[in-house]
């Protein structure tokens, strides 16, 4: 038997000296060099007790250790569970508990807050830090740098991301190795990814866009990676000469056109730029053509999905729209009501079927047979319409979701702890525009009567529970949030009335 992930990702560049990673330093390592330590991993989560179909959950900081973590995972059978690392102890415990890790690695840093987390949870928890020192790489040194791959089927998971839902509860979806797989070599086909390619890497790989999009697609054609480990200007705009194809969300882009040192002749090497995970501000599109004589190509995809739709590579990239159904993939446009399909060009729920599509929600049966269709297609939770030219246009979304900075962030979440801050009535929490994030979040609360709300003690309270980039930037207090007939808070007024606070 084989193991399709791993050997059609990662088995196939053994005995290969070519680089797969370079760090900003210069420093490489080849794809020999990365399965050999993958290898040691393997055995080390073997030796912790983890089996085939077991979790591991991760939150540790990017590295080509933490990438060869998700490399020894697929060869060793377990699920990857990589969590986002702004998430506080408080957050981590429900992933943990949910998902039955086994296992949790951190950084040592957060070894005291996880601890207890791990405890409660029956988990091991061990260390992997930044440079690749701690507990994990101590029992690793020891292994064997081969591993004997253990047999999977493509219908077996090989991750957990946990997405949430507007009820304030996150949801595991379950990635198969077919689905990773179909995806990485659709996109490495459509993008036209090759082994002389050099991909400019400065994406988290806690998401699916840094990891299943960026990685897998480099893994499938044999490309090398600059890998950064968070995004930094000076040293992209430094090492961009060595790269080929860049990946980024809208963020990334305005902020190097805020920069005068990014030119035409700097981005001349480049043949692609890929932009995702959050819309792209046309006025950013129009301005990078512009600069750089470089037509942004923005796709669309999503936690249970990877990527549905792609602008083309050779053909009309259009501002505004997601591009054209991936090969093997279809999206269709339905009634919200009747799930039938609606006529070309007319707004509903967008819907996609294909081999990259989730195989359902961990443990939520009835929540998968919500939005999992019997024929196999995913109903997204996007509104959108198909033009006369096949390409997707999202217009907005049915639930409440906020996208800042390529991040999902989930209004309920926040509405639930702002409700149980001192002297809040009610709360109601929007996403506005902003030029920089794509979107950023404003809390919208309402005071008991003959209270004054102490914004300042608020605004520490939600810091200290929640991630950085869940927070929100402006508190602001009115009298009583809009309502329709049924009593169901009119959040689009609210962004009409404060979506300028954030206006250049």
């Amino acid at each position: 038997m084989t193991n399709p992930l791993y050997d059609r990702l990662f088995g196939k560049h053994k005995g290969k000296a070519s680089v797969f990673l370079q760090q900003p330093d210069g420093s490489t390592m080849t794809h020999n060099e990365f399965l050999e330590l993958a290898s040691q991993y393997a055995h080390t989560l073997v030796q912790l007790g983890l089996q085939p179909d077991d979790c591991l959950a991760v939150q540790i900081a990017k590295s080509p250790q933490a990438l060869a973590v998700y490399a020894a995972c697929a060869q060793a059978g377990v699920v990857f569970l990589p969590l986002n690392t702004a998430y506080t102890a408080d957050e981590v415990s429900y992933f943990v508990e949910d998902s039955l890790a086994k296992v949790l690695l951190c950084d040592e840093k957060q070894a005291g807050a996880l601890q207890p987390v791990a405890d409660a949870c029956g988990a091991i928890l061990k260390t992997l830090n930044e440079d690749g020192s701690g507990e994990f790489s101590v029992l690793a040194q020891a292994m064997p740098t081969a591993f004997d791959t253990v047999p999977r089927e493509e219908d077996d998971l090989a991750s957990f991301l946990y997405t949430s839902g507007t009820t304030g509860r996150s949801k595991g979806a379950m990635l198969t190795h077919g689905n990773l797989l179909s995806n990485s070599q659709a996109l490495a086909d459509e993008w036209r990814f090759t082994e002389q390619d050099v991909l400019l890497h400065a994406l988290p790989i806690f998401h699916t866009h840094g990891l299943f999009v960026a990685t897998n697609v480099s893994l499938t054609a044999g490309s090398k990676i600059i890998f950064l480990p968070k995004f930094d200007l000076d040293i992209m705009l430094d090492l961009m000469p060595q790269a080929t194809v860049m990946m980024g969300v809208p963020t990334f882009y305005t902020r190097l056109l805020s920069d005068p040192r990014f030119t035409k002749e700097l981005a001349q090497p480049m043949r692609l730029f890929i932009s995702g995970s959050a819309p792209l501000l046309a006025d950013t599109h129009v301005e990078f053509e512009e600069r750089t004589g470089h037509r942004i190509l923005e796709r669309y995809g999503m936690t249970e999905t990877n990527m549905n739709t792609s602008n083309p590579y050779d053909g009309e990239r259009r501002a505004g729209t997601v591009g054209l159904p991936l090969p093997g993939t279809e999206v269709k446009i339905t009634d919200m009501d009747t799930g039938e399909t609606l006529p070309q060009g007319e707004i509903g729920q967008i819907e996609v079927r294909g081999p990259n599509v989730f195989k359902g929600y961990w443990q939520m049966p009835e929540k998968t047979a919500e939005e999992l269709r019997e024929d196999g297609f995913f109903i997204t939770g996007d509104l959108g319409l198909i033009d006369q030219d096949g390409y997707v246009h999202i217009v907005g979304r049915n639930k409440d979701l906020i996208i800042s900075g390529g991040y999902n962030i989930y209004p309920k979440e926040l509405e639930l702890l702002l409700d149980e801050e001192e002297g809040v009535l009610e709360s109601a929490v929007i996403g506005v525009p902003h030029a920089d994030f794509g979107e950023t979040v404003v809390a919208v609360l309402i005071a008991k009567p003959g209270v004054t709300l102490d914004l300042e003690s608020i605004e520490k309270n939600i810091a200290q529970a929640l991630a950085r980039f869940k927070q929100p930037k402006k508190f602001v207090v009115i009298e009583e949030l809009p309502r329709n007939t049924m009593g169901k808070v009119q959040k689009n007024l609210l962004r009409d009335q404060f979506g300028h606070l954030f206006a250049a």
